[in-house]
């Protein structure tokens, strides 16, 4: 049976989802998150991509990545960044084979009703998993630079997290409200079967908003 095309959506974020191979350890030491984060950096910057948000777990990541114009960007991103993963654990493990699943998972995100949820989901990461008691303490993700103001080349700023504030202060505050805030359990229900299944996080709206922007019908059903 074909693989399901990707759908990608120009100047537009989109949730991904990179898993380990057969769910194996990717980021041992710190250095291994250092030299993903760098290439990550590196990478964005050179394909004109976007990063909203960001966490790096042992066995997989989670991006909110925007492609600007060029559609082709997430996938020379994600294509570069594995790739020069997989050959420097590789060369420190004297192994061969691949380091991730072949397919990463993504997901085209409305900015308006789901963006910043997005990001909380993916924030708040480690905390499901029982590693922290606060998304603070966990260092691999865009949460301590968004909610603590701590410096990171690679996080960008959306324009809904700009709007919390007028200055960085009130945006940090702001924006760690809303993250610890009561989240509904169909928030996390959507975004999580969205990405699973490549399909979109949004409502209906967006759907038939894409639907006509687009000239096709996409739709979130099995």
């Amino acid at each position: 049976m074909p693989r399901q095309a990707r759908i990608v959506i120009p100047n537009t974020p989109h949730h991904i989802v990179q898993r380990g191979h057969n769910r194996k350890t990717v980021f041992v030491s710190e250095d291994d998150y250092l030299y993903y984060c760098h290439n990550l950096t590196d990478f964005k910057k050179q394909f004109g991509c976007r990063v909203y948000a960001y966490c790096l777990m042992t066995n997989h990541v989670h991006l909110v990545v925007d492609p600007g114009e060029d559609v082709e960007s997430i996938a020379l991103l994600m294509k570069r960044v594995a790739g020069r993963q997989t050959r420097y654990v590789n060369r420190l493990e004297k192994r061969t084979g691949s380091l991730w699943e072949g397919r990463y998972k993504s997901s085209p995100i409305s900015s308006k009703e789901y963006l910043l949820a997005c990001c909380r989901y993916i924030e708040l990461n480690p905390l499901r998993a029982g590693i922290v008691s606060t998304p603070a303490d966990y260092k691999w993700s865009s949460y301590r630079c968004k909610a603590e103001g701590k410096t990171d080349d690679l996080v960008d700023f959306d324009g809904n997290y700009l709007a919390f504030g007028r200055n960085e202060r009130e945006r940090a505050i702001l924006y760690k409200d809303y993250v610890h805030d009561t989240i509904p359990d169909s928030e996390w229900k959507l975004i999580r079967e969205a990405v699973q299944r490549g399909q979109l996080t949004g409502s209906s709206c967006f759907r038939d908003e894409l639907t006509e922007r687009l000239g096709m019908r996409l739709s979130n059903q099995e």
